[in-house]
């Protein structure tokens, strides 16, 4: 069981085999999660990239900038 003491600031070092568990490294952040029972997870806030893949939808069509000036007269006209 990896253990860990608090300072007089509310510091602490998460413990070596945590670390590595969670992959994280200097810089990194986590996160605390209170769940409804009490526990406190910890979990990293750090996301690689590579998990962002496909998230956004692809670029729309690109229009030139007089058939965009156009759609606007037309939907204006409508007013």
């Amino acid at each position: 069981m990896a253990v860990s003491t608090i300072t007089s600031k509310g510091q602490t070092t998460i413990p070596g085999e945590i670390r590595r568990h969670l992959k994280l490294k200097a810089g990194d952040r986590v996160e605390f999660i209170v769940e409804a029972d009490g526990k406190v997870v910890l979990v990293p806030a750090t996301v690689d990239v590579r998990e962002l893949k496909g998230l956004l939808a692809p670029a729309p069509k690109r229009i030139s900038l007089e058939e965009m000036e156009a759609a606007i007269r037309k939907r204006a006209a409508r007013r």
